[in-house]
Parts: structure tokens; sequence; C-alpha cells
């Protein structure tokens, strides 16, 4: 711990250049792999989502009675280098996703010998809880917020005389961002238990400005999903889940701050 205080600018400079490289190693082993099954991943997981039979379609027909038809698209590449970019794109995005609980416990490794004791108490088991709701978040925008993206957007159609022929890069785009952004929004219980141990929040304030929190997850979710009611709902719904979440939580970290002021 002394030699961790110790340590000069020019050292905690050299550390995290190390924890950079490994990190950047780390998603390129994972991007290699990625990039040599691009073929079988570009057209079962993600070219599926316009199938009929995709898994989130089949149990949407099953469950709730609203089955889906084969949207009728087609996928086009309108430069030279087009296939081979997203391939990249897809690679390195794939990388970064799949190795996030390593490059977030270098991050969290880099910061933690700077925090105080009782900041350290509050982010215990910080790498597990963050990697679980990210991917968590990840498996949602995948299999539901993605799927009534490019259900939407493929079966619209202002007259039957104009084809929707997508170019790779903007359903990629698409489907890419939509997963990753739903990954970072379920991270939201994460940011509010932190905030609540160090006194930044209160339930008693998440609970004031709930009705103002209501109409935030409505906009997020109008700007992450088609501009239809029904998914807009369907995304909204887990967000608020996690806000209420939330509350929960702080009301927990108030109570343990409450009895630790009684013992003391």
């Amino acid at each position: 711990m002394s030699d961790e205080k110790n340590m000069s600018f020019l050292d905690h400079l050299e550390e995290l250049r190390w924890r950079l490289v490994k990190m950047s190693i780390a998603i390129v082993i994972v991007a290699v792999v990625i990039f040599i099954y691009q073929k079988w991943i570009i057209e079962t997981i993600f070219l599926s989502m316009h199938n009929e039979e995709f898994v989130t379609f089949r149990y949407m027909c099953k469950w709730l009675g609203i089955c889906i038809k084969e949207i009728p698209v087609s996928f086009q590449s309108t430069t030279m280098s087009g296939q081979f970019s997203y391939a990249m794109m897809m690679s390195i995005m794939g990388g970064i996703v799949i190795s996030f609980p390593y490059l977030f416990y270098q991050l969290w490794s880099f910061v933690k010998p700077g925090l105080k004791q009782n900041e350290k108490l509050v982010a215990r088991g910080i790498v597990f809880w963050v990697s679980f709701l990210f991917f968590l978040g990840i498996l949602f925008g995948y299999f539901v917020v993605a799927p009534l993206c490019v259900q939407f957007f493929g079966a619209y159609q202002i007259s039957g005389e104009i084809q929707n022929i997508f170019t790779i890069n903007s359903y990629m785009s698409t489907v890419l961002s939509t997963v990753f952004y739903s990954g970072l929004l379920f991270l939201l219980p994460i940011v509010t238990y932190i905030f609540a141990s160090l006194g930044i929040i209160t339930a008693d304030f998440l609970k004031k400005y709930r009705k103002h929190a209501i109409v935030g997850v409505l906009i997020i979710s109008a700007i992450i999903t088609p501009p239809d009611v029904i998914s807009q709902i369907v995304v909204s719904i887990p967000i608020l889940i996690l806000y209420e979440v939330g509350v929960i939580v702080a009301k927990r970290v108030e109570k343990r701050r409450f009895k630790k002021e009684i013992s003391s």
C-alpha cells in the first residue's frame, strides 16, 4: 500500500500504459476470433433479425399471439470497402463487449489504490455487478430492442412501389448502437448505489423526481426504439423497474449508514 501511495506521476502513467496495452491485447484477441467466424456471425446473429424464425418473433407469436411475417428487406454495400469495414467494426465492437469484464477490471485496478477505505467498501464487488448488469442489458438490447427496430423499419413502407434495401452501414450501426446503449442503461442501479453510498443522492430524492424520471425514460426509449408506442412501452418497462430497484438500493444504503452511525 505504501509503495502505491509513493508512486510518482510517471509511474502512474507507466502503469496506465501497461493496463491499456493489456486491454488492447484482449480486444484484439477476441476481435480476431470474431473476424475468423465473421460469415456465421453476421448471418446467424445479425441478419437473422429480419427472419420470422428469429427467436424473439417465435416467442412473441407463441406467448403474445403477435406473429411476425418475413420482413421484405435486402442488404447492400455501396462502397468498395464497405463489407470489409463493417466486418472490422463488428469484430472490434464484439471484442469490446465480450472482454468487457476484463477491461473494467483493468480500469478498476488502476483507480482502486487511490480511493479511501470507505470508498473501496462502497464499491466492493463492483466488477461482478457492473459486468452482470451490462451483459443483461446487452441481452435485452439484442433480443428485444434491436429486433423491434428491424421489424418496424424493415416492414414500414410509404408505398408498395418503394423497396427497403438497407446499406450494411445503416443496418449494422442501428443494431450495434441499440444493443450497446441498452447495456449501458442497465448500469443504472450501480450508478444509484455509488451515488447513494457517497451521499450524493437519497431515496427521497429519487422518489421526489420519479415523475421526471418517467418522462426521461420515455424520451430515451423513443430515441433508441422505433416510433411506435408498443416498442417504447416494452423498452420503458425494464428501465423503470431498474429505477425502482435504484430506489430500494438507496434505501438499504441509508439504513446501513444509519446503523453504523448508531453503533459508533
